[in-house]
């Protein structure tokens, strides 16, 4: 078995960052979190097998990166044993679609050995699953981990990809060469290291948290235009849009132009079945209040006809409480819109 162990000194979010976001999800700020990514000969659980593990965890202090790697396929559950008795030390684990591959195929390899999992009692954050909102705002291409990489700026992978390695660590086995065997290990240093460069991203779902405040308002011509502060720094600046509104993000600052209609604005609100639409009015009333209403003159509310109207007034603009309650009830929707 090849076992390593090192301490990360760069490139990697600091613990308080970590715990930060770690604790808006879960209302809990006291986690020892890891970060993990596995290796295995193919996507099977039970015809094939683990034969890396990858992680970074907290030690003095300190980030710390450590592998283990069977050189052959009998070493399986002691790699296994081993990352039992290191997670009892963590209880929240961060992963890049782990809890659709990486878990689910651990505790099959577990079960196989008899071995309990060491998953139980442990909290999970899913980057893939989490950032998925991202995917259409940021206007990446694909949700592979490098490509979010490659959106911060992060074009540093000099190693195969998972798939490449299959047939590489095949190779290895046949031929015990140490450099196919650091090619490897160094195709998984990078996805778990990936794993703390992409983490930052979770800031980018303050827009989606309402975790902002309006500091600036302004009707020009027939456009608002809005700008947001941010609790946090943005790692990347972004843009966005269409014909009904354009957003641009960078550091603490997010910028919206949406525009009007003759100086009003349309005020979307989230559970369509509740309303319905008045298409000669243009506006919604809720159905408790339209029932009395001919059903020639009303229409059950759809995602895109839920809105009522008000007009961009003064009294609009001087007030950064009404126009969050604005975005919060109309920035969702705007935000589906985007394609």
């Amino acid at each position: 078995m090849i076992v390593k162990k090192m301490p990360i000194l760069q490139g990697f979010p600091d613990f308080e960052t970590v715990n930060f976001f770690t604790g808006k999800f879960f209302q809990k700020y006291n986690f020892t979190p890891v970060f993990y990514d596995i290796e295995t000969t193919g996507l099977s659980r039970n015809s094939t097998y683990l034969y890396l593990i990858g992680a970074v965890g907290i030690e003095d202090e300190t980030w710390y990166f450590y592998q283990w790697m069977a050189e052959n396929a009998s070493e399986e559950e002691t790699i296994l044993r081993i990352f039992s008795q290191f997670l009892q030390q963590y209880n929240l684990m961060i992963s890049y679609n782990g809890e659709r591959f990486d878990q689910p195929y651990l505790e099959a390899r577990y079960e196989k050995y008899g071995l309990p999992s060491p998953f139980d009692h442990k909290m999970s954050l899913d980057l893939y699953l989490t950032l998925k909102p991202l995917k259409t705002l940021l206007k990446l291409p694909a949700l592979k981990q490098p490509c979010l990489e490659e959106f911060l700026g992060i074009k540093d992978r000099i190693y195969n990809n998972g798939k490449e390695c299959i047939q590489l660590y095949k190779d290895f086995l046949k031929k015990r060469d140490a450099i196919m065997a650091e090619e490897i290990l160094g195709h998984n240093l990078e996805d778990v290291l990936g794993l703390g460069r992409i983490f930052e991203m979770l800031s980018y779902l303050c827009i989606y948290d309402s975790e902002y405040e309006v500091t600036y308002a302004e009707l020009d011509d027939e456009n608002l235009i809005l700008e947001l502060t941010l609790p946090y720094k943005l790692p990347q600046k972004f843009s966005n849009g269409n014909e009904q509104f354009y957003l641009t993000g960078e550091k603490e600052t997010i910028k919206f132009i949406i525009k009007t209609t003759d100086g009003k604005l349309k005020q979307y609100y989230a559970n369509p079945k509740d309303y319905y639409y008045l298409p000669e009015e243009d506006t919604i009333i809720p159905k408790a209040l339209g029932s009395g209403i001919d059903k020639k003159h009303r229409k059950a509310a759809t995602k895109d006809t839920c809105y009522t109207w008000f007009t961009c007034s003064d009294i609009f603009l001087s007030n950064p409480l009404k126009q969050k309650q604005y975005l919060e009830h109309t920035l969702p929707y705007l935000l589906n819109t985007l394609k």
